[in-house]
């Protein structure tokens, strides 16, 4: 269904003059003219304007990087889970939106091939589709310094298999979550990202602090 302005900005509260920029600055596709003055825009207007405002509010990505994740990705914004999961692979990426090949990583993070291999197979690192990002480099020294520091790596093994766990459990929440009201997808989009990005990391990290306390206490 085609919408005029008045309609875009009501279902997304963002100004004219937002849209008319972001339009200029190919982050939405132009608008058909059927008739003079006549100007309607695609429905998946709507999801590619709360896609940016949540890059924009909950990261910081400026329109230069979010032109850059648009430009070599494409996206179908049909509040699929599908199209969640891709958003939320590039978000994790890192905003720099830079990929490096297997031998350029091996190369930046001094690593031999023998302990990429093992980290992997482990459950540590991920070689994506486009290569390495730079959270790849980042996760890379943090396990450099954690061998050279002597850590129990059997605590990332508990990582990876809650992970796993939680994996399959977030698909089959997500899912169903999006297939049960196409009417108010947006809303539900952004709750799965929350969920994903926000919520799980906050009561994991705050019960490693409730513990601490109660350990602390137990000590005294």
């Amino acid at each position: 269904m085609a919408l005029k302005m008045k309609d875009l900005m009501l279902q997304t509260s963002e100004s004219k003059s937002t849209i008319l920029y972001y339009i200029k600055e190919g982050l939405l596709p132009e608008p058909s003219k059927p008739k003079p003055n006549v100007h309607l825009y695609d429905e998946s207007c709507v999801q590619i304007l709360k896609f940016i405002k949540y890059l924009q509010h909950n990261f910081s990505y400026s329109i230069a990087q979010i032109q850059s994740i648009f430009q070599d990705n494409h996206f179908d914004f049909d509040g699929s889970f599908e199209t969640m999961v891709q958003s939320l692979e590039l978000i994790s990426g890192g905003r720099d939106n830079v990929w490096y090949s297997r031998g350029d990583f091996l190369e930046i993070v001094e690593m031999d091939e023998e302990t990429l291999m093992a980290y992997q197979a482990r459950g540590y690192l991920f070689e994506r589709a486009k290569g390495f990002s730079s959270q790849e480099i980042e996760i890379a020294e943090i396990l450099t310094r954690a061998k050279a520091l002597g850590l129990d790596f059997t605590l990332l093994d508990d990582y990876v298999e809650d992970a796993k766990v939680l994996a399959d459990r977030e698909n089959e929440v997500g899912s169903d979550l999006l297939d049960e009201d196409t009417s108010s997808h947006n809303a539900r989009y952004e709750l799965i990202f929350d969920l994903i990005l926000k919520l799980k990391p906050y009561i994991f990290n705050m019960h490693t602090v409730q513990s601490h306390h109660a350990k602390m206490k137990k000590d005294v």
